[in-house]
């Protein structure tokens, strides 16, 4: 019940500075974690992101202040943490689906956003299919690209697809395939050398190879560990998602 205390905490700092600028690690040294593992624990219970979270709730307020106040778009789009009126409104008709000016006039259905619980429920266990293996150190070859993460997560899964992509569309990911030649059959997606100091993390889109490193690509090692493997079938990523939440 700790952590759920602690993220009580970090959610009633949030909803206490909705009209500062806060950052990510403001909020989770609320609930003693990391701002890496509060995002993904916060993302895991919720179902969205920490920026997601603000962002709503920040359009919900704004939506009711509209309402029943004359303050001006302008201001309103500055106390609501936006740049300009131009993206408060773009990010208002978003998740309103109307205007401001729409809704100072009473047109059209506001979608409101309550202020977040996180409640305790039991429910029967799905089965999970895994098993623990100890794998000897082993040699992976590839691309890595090195992401930033802030408020918000979406940016970096965004940069993770989008790196996918380039490396399908240039040809990239299948010389990888070809290489690979070690006991791991396929591809590698591997998050490692993580920065909690300067919010980095570097991505990997690699293969198990034994030999040479080719020149157009990098080398990463993995020292020998005892591993928990988990089996996941259906849609990627969605699929991966899924499994990450029951582990």
């Amino acid at each position: 019940m700790a952590l759920v205390e602690s993220l009580q905490k970090a959610i009633a700092y949030m909803e206490e500075h909705l009209l500062d600028h806060i950052t990510i690690e403001d909020i989770a040294k609320q609930a003693n974690l990391s701002p890496f593992h509060f995002q993904r624990t916060f993302m895991i219970l919720t179902d969205i992101s920490v920026g997601e979270y603000l962002r709503k709730r920040r359009l919900t307020l704004a939506a009711q202040e509209l309402s029943s106040t004359n303050s001006k778009v302008i201001d309103l789009a500055y106390n609501y943490s936006y740049q300009t009126p131009e993206a408060f409104s773009k990010a208002y008709r978003k998740q309103h689906g109307v205007t401001p000016t729409d809704t100072r006039r009473g047109i059209g259905k506001i979608q409101a956003y309550n202020r977040l619980t996180i409640q305790v429920k039991l429910k029967g266990a799905e089965p999970m299919k895994y098993r623990i293996v100890e794998k000897p150190f082993f040699q992976a070859v590839g691309i890595n690209r090195e992401f930033s993460f802030h408020t918000d997560m979406e940016e970096e899964i965004s940069g993770i697809q989008t790196l996918w992509g380039e490396l399908h569309q240039s040809g990239i990911v299948n010389d990888l395939f070809q290489l690979n030649n070690g006991q791991i059959d396929g591809m590698l997606g591997i998050t490692a050398a993580f920065n909690e100091q300067l919010n980095k993390l570097a991505y990997w889109v690699a293969t198990e190879y034994i030999g040479d490193v080719p020149s157009q690509f990098s080398r990463l090692d993995i020292p020998a560990s005892k591993w928990a493997v988990f089996e996941v079938r259906g849609s990627v990523p969605e699929a991966i998602a899924r499994t990450w939440k029951q582990i």
